[in-house]
């Protein structure tokens, strides 16, 4: 794409249009994983729906290579399109309205979990997404999502009721139940292999201040504590919801300064029940003591934002991350010596394994009433290496890879699509959307034909 080239598509926006030339260029090309380093041809900040459209166009009609960030975590970047053109949501498509009265919120397909968390906290309420504020609304929502609030209101595709999508021939629909179906249908786990997603219709829940609570063992206890929580949590009541971790104790509160650094195993609880003060808390967090004693318990009324950034400036953007993920439909015995193994051998005080509940409310759904495949998982698990500096990406990377590679004979075989390396392969995707693969290829061969939005955890079009 020659200088030509970009003036013509600046001509057809009311955005920015950013190539390898201009001042902003290495900004606009940055994304959260630091260790994807791209150089697309062209970087277009689109301004509205409107610019959407015409992006696309102009790709489609120019052949030149085309992806999508919607502004959030995205760890295979897979958007940002070496010689391409990539267009970045996160500037003019960053906003939420909600609708008190409907119970609604319309979010903008550049917004973050933090906006969306921010305006609907004003009415008491919120939509069932993520663990960080800085995570993308777009990205998330198309593969499944899950997060604090999966055991009581379900995946965040289970609260969606519309989206405007620009398809690959530039036109704008709306999917929802009644306008295609079919659409609707794959974009609630089918990622972004359908078109681009300006904005989303959410139904929104109670939710207010909520119980947060950590529990950390010392990693010698790591298979009693993970023998007693795959017992515990799917019998608790839905209000709690916890995901099993193996970590490196952060330098800051509410850690005691002796734990700094210390590799430990331990949950992320989050509990929605009424009334959560301290002495609710200490009711409900007592069954932490059967598994061995901890090393350190900490519970805290807080609000429900308040829990979603709780992670944001421990992980920042700029890290060296390398990521895999699982899902499982049981923690069993092997599995548990191999996360004790890969505890001991951690790379880096921010890398770190994370089971995510996938149960509860996530199970009233059927099997085949949306994309995402695996009603029947219990965890969704990802294995995150994470280094600061560049010169430990290889270090964090071989971590994870050996890591998955002894986990993955315990798992179901596929994973949460927005936890699929870059570097995996089409059988991984395969595996992912086990036997709805072809209704999807189906559904993309007749949306997208040409495959045009392949830049993406990729679904082959049926022809």
């Amino acid at each position: 794409m020659d200088g030509t080239a970009l003036d013509t598509l600046r001509e057809a926006l009311r955005g920015e249009v950013i190539g390898p030339q201009d001042e902003r260029y290495d900004e606009a090309r940055s994304v959260y994983n630091a260790m994807v380093d791209k150089r697309p041809a062209a970087i277009v900040w689109a301004a509205d729906a409107s610019d959407v459209r015409a992006t696309v166009r102009y790709a489609r009609e120019t052949g030149v290579p085309f992806g999508v960030c919607g502004g959030g975590h995205s760890g295979a970047a897979l958007g940002l399109v070496d010689g391409g053109l990539t267009l970045d949501l996160s500037a003019g498509l960053r906003w939420v309205h909600v609708d008190p009265a409907a119970g609604t919120a319309l979010v903008g397909g550049g917004a973050q979990l933090g906006d969306l968390d921010h305006e609907a906290h004003g009415f008491g309420l919120g939509v069932p997404a993520g663990v960080m504020s800085t995570t993308g609304v777009g990205g998330l929502t198309l593969g499944g999502g899950h997060g604090h609030l999966t055991r009581k209101y379900g995946l965040t595709v289970d609260s969606l009721l519309a989206a405007d999508v620009v398809l690959a021939d530039g036109s704008l629909v709306t999917a929802s139940a009644d306008e295609h179906p079919e659409l609707f249908w794959a974009l609630r786990g089918g990622g972004g292999n359908f078109g681009v997603a300006t904005s989303f219709t959410f139904r929104l829940h109670p939710v207010d201040t909520v119980g947060l609570a950590v529990t950390v063992w010392e990693p010698e206890h790591i298979g009693e504590v993970a023998r007693w929580y795959r017992e515990f949590l799917p019998a608790a009541p839905r209000d709690l919801n916890g995901f099993f971790a193996t970590l490196s104790i952060a330098p800051g509160p509410p850690f005691p300064e002796e734990l700094h650094g210390k590799k430990m195993c331990g949950v992320v609880w989050c509990y929605t029940g009424d009334n959560p003060d301290e002495d609710r808390l200490t009711e409900v967090f007592a069954a932490v003591n059967e598994a061995a004693p901890p090393a350190f318990h900490f519970a805290t009324p807080i609000p429900y934002p308040g829990i979603q950034a709780m992670f944001d400036e421990l992980i920042p953007k700029g890290l060296q991350w390398y990521w895999r993920g699982d899902f499982f439909d049981r923690i069993t015995d092997e599995s548990v010596d191999v996360h004790a193994a890969y505890l001991d051998g951690m790379p880096t005080e921010l890398s770190t394994m994370h089971l995510y509940p996938v149960d509860g409310a996530a199970h009233d759904v059927g099997a085949d009433d949306t994309a995402w495949a695996y009603r029947d998982a219990v965890w969704s698990g990802v294995i995150a290496g994470i280094g600061k500096e560049p010169a430990e990406a290889e270090a964090v990377t071989r971590w994870a890879k050996d890591y998955w590679e002894a986990v993955h004979p315990q798992s179901m075989g596929g994973a949460y699509v927005n936890f699929i390396g870059a570097d995996e392969s089409q059988e991984r995707v395969r595996a992912t959307y086990r036997d709805h693969y072809d209704r999807l290829a189906k559904i993309k061969g007749s949306y997208d034909p040409d495959n045009f939005f392949r830049a993406t955890q990729d679904i082959q079009p049926a022809t």
